[in-house]
């Protein structure tokens, strides 16, 4: 049944709005997946914050069009899934790489990513996947601002606990002589 042209400009608006505010995007071809396992995705796609949505390559083309994603409007060719990070530049990537894990999965193609405006080949999907999350990245930075003052920490304890060590060995010293 085609698209009226109402449903076809909300799809576009929906999309628009999703790539906007998207950190990445993988697009893969899901030719040879039952609905079971495009539910299965969808499923996971919800739980982890990813957009995911089949739609037709000319709508997508207008809905990418003046975001960071406009670089991925030639590549859009045959039957396409669009998943957009919506928390994290690596989540659907994540997404996508876990699925395909499954032997049973492996009919999903990944044709390329995007991310920061940029179109990459599917070779690049690794890459996007290993990114920390926002959490990975705050505990990162945390850690970093924490070394300095550990080290302090540890070096201004050093100076009484070095003390105590040689009194303790000059005590020893005196009660093995005397």
């Amino acid at each position: 049944m085609a698209l009226t042209l109402s449903e076809k400009k909300q799809i576009v608006s929906e999309v628009s709005a999703i790539a906007a505010s998207a950190h990445s995007a993988v697009i893969a071809e899901y030719r040879g997946l039952t609905v079971d396992q495009m539910t299965t995705l969808r499923k996971q796609a919800r739980e982890s914050g990813v957009y995911l949505r089949v739609v037709k390559n000319n709508l997508a083309k207008i809905a990418v069009r003046d975001t960071d994603f406009e670089c991925i409007q030639d590549g859009l060719t045959g039957p396409l899934m669009l998943a957009f990070s919506q928390e994290d530049p690596g989540s659907a990537a994540r997404l996508i790489k876990e699925f395909i894990k499954d032997k049973a999965n492996s009919k999903l193609d990944v044709k390329f990513v995007s991310v920061g405006g940029q179109m990459l080949p599917a070779s690049e999907l690794e890459r996007l996947s290993k990114l920390p999350t926002r959490d990975q990245a705050l505990a990162m930075l945390a850690g970093t601002f924490r070394a300095p003052l550990d080290k302090l920490a540890r070096t201004i304890n050093e100076v009484p606990g070095k003390f105590v060590r040689t009194l303790a060995a000059v005590r020893d010293q005196k009660e093995a002589s005397a």
